[in-house]
Formats: C-alpha cells, structure tokens, sequence
C-alpha cells in the first residue's frame, strides 16, 4: 500500500513522540517499530527519519546520547523531553479532532466495500 507522502509527513511528528514516549530508542529501533505498528504498511527510511529526528532535538522535543550497544557499536539513543511530551499531548489533541472530522465524513459516503472495509 502507498500511502501519500503529505499524509506520512503529516503522521511523522507524533509517531516518533508517541514512540520515543515509551522510553528512549535510536534511529533503527524507531524505523522498525513504525514498521511494526503499521502492520508493514509504513516502511520509513533512514533519510525520512533522520531530519526530523535532528528537527526535533533542535525544537527541544528530544534529546539524544550516544551509548555503546552490547556489541560495542555506538548508536545514538534519543528520549522525549517534557517539551516533547507537551507537544505530543498536543498533537494528539489536534490528531483526534482531524479523526473524528473524517470518521463523520466517510460514514456518510458511500465508499467502495475495498476502501469502506476499514473504516465500519
């Protein structure tokens, strides 16, 4: 499934916070459950995550360390700053609005049964 640039963009903020508000992750970890939590449908790359990880650390929503792994290998760990968690609470406030707007929009359209599927 192809999901819109502008919609992925749009979802990128949140997802990342919601995730990192989980507890402290580095850049494959991040890509693997954004994986996971699409059910595969949502495979970001390393050059879509990185900028906004950065854009985020720059804005205070996070901050990051550099930590060695079990094998040896440093990775850059990121964590939510209360900053960070403010602007989730925010975006999910703003997110639930936008849902619930498109929710009463699709129910009151006749979609085709492969398209209306997930949305009964």
């Amino acid at each position: 499934m192809h999901i819109d640039k502008d919609l992925v963009a749009a979802s990128a903020t949140p997802l990342v916070l919601g995730i990192l508000a989980d507890g402290e992750s580095y850049g494959y970890a991040i890509l693997k459950r954004v994986n996971e939590l699409s059910g595969g449908r949502m495979q970001w790359t390393d050059g879509m995550l990185y900028p906004l990880l950065h854009r985020l650390e720059r804005l205070g929503q996070v901050t990051s360390t550099w930590q060695s792994s079990d094998s040896g290998r440093r990775r850059k760990h990121y964590a939510i700053t209360d900053s960070g968690r403010a602007a989730l609470a925010e975006r999910r406030t703003q997110w639930a609005v936008v849902a619930d707007a498109l929710g009463q929009v699709w129910h009151s359209v006749e979609l085709p049964p492969t398209v209306a599927k997930g949305w009964a």
